[in-house]
């Protein structure tokens, strides 16, 4: 553009020159030329075309490139955690009653190998079904993630005498004919294998039920406090 201008000028074409005349640059500023090129309001204008917002704020168009700004970085995604391992521990109304300690024994694979250790659970008396014990972080480890827990969840054996509700205990008993019409004393069995004796002062039909107080299972909340025996 400019040598263009200055070979029209020194071929006296369209009557301008350099000095004054009729025309010419007449010292025309950078913007000036910027805005016959390319129309607009001059430098600033041209490079909020190109890079949208202008140069003044510190090239701020390119925040968006990947490593410029943060935006394109990539994320480490954190641990997941590994569903629970879940298991059933059956056990005897009588260990339910008196309660008990139970070692198993698992196995599980670590970074350096594999290595077994002894789970210790000791089941209070009066646990019910349906209690459950966890042991945190005992799963296998594997990378990216964390160990699953083990969960052992509390299940009771079918008895041949007894039966759980709640906090007591339900059985049958048999009344000789003669003590359900005139009364009588009855023996019962419990659940530790002692006798308790049921006193009957009215007549007892089939069906009939009576109450043993605090002959039940044991109430673990409420340490020293049982169940009725019915």
């Amino acid at each position: 553009f400019f040598r263009s201008r200055r070979a029209a000028a020194a071929s006296g074409g369209g009557g301008e020159g350099m000095g004054g005349g009729g025309g010419g640059f007449h010292g025309r500023s950078p913007d000036d030329i910027f805005r016959e090129m390319f129309g607009g309001g001059g430098t600033d204008d041209i490079f909020s075309q190109f890079f949208g917002g202008g140069m003044g704020g510190g090239m701020g168009g390119m925040g968006g490139m990947p490593g410029m700004g943060g935006h394109g970085a990539r994320r480490t995604r954190p641990p997941q955690k590994q569903k629970p391992i879940e298991q059933k521990l059956r056990l005897t109304l009588e260990e339910l009653y008196s309660g008990i300690t139970k070692k198993i024994r698992i196995t599980r694979q670590k970074r350096g190998g594999s290595e077994t250790e002894d789970l210790r659970i000791d089941v209070r008396p009066g646990w019910k079904r349906g209690t459950k014990i966890t042991f945190e972080n005992k799963g296998d480890e594997r990378p990216g993630q964390i160990p699953a827990d083990i969960v052992f969840e509390i299940d009771e054996k079918p008895h041949p005498r007894f039966k759980r509700e709640g906090n007591d205990l339900v059985t049958r008993v048999s009344v000789p004919l003669v003590t359900a019409l005139t009364g009588g004393k009855v023996s019962v069995p419990t659940i530790t294998g002692d006798a308790k004796t049921l006193q009957l002062t009215d007549i007892v039909g089939q069906g009939s039920s009576k109450s043993l107080a605090g002959e039940g299972m044991p109430i673990s909340k409420h340490p020293g406090r049982r169940g009725n025996m019915r």
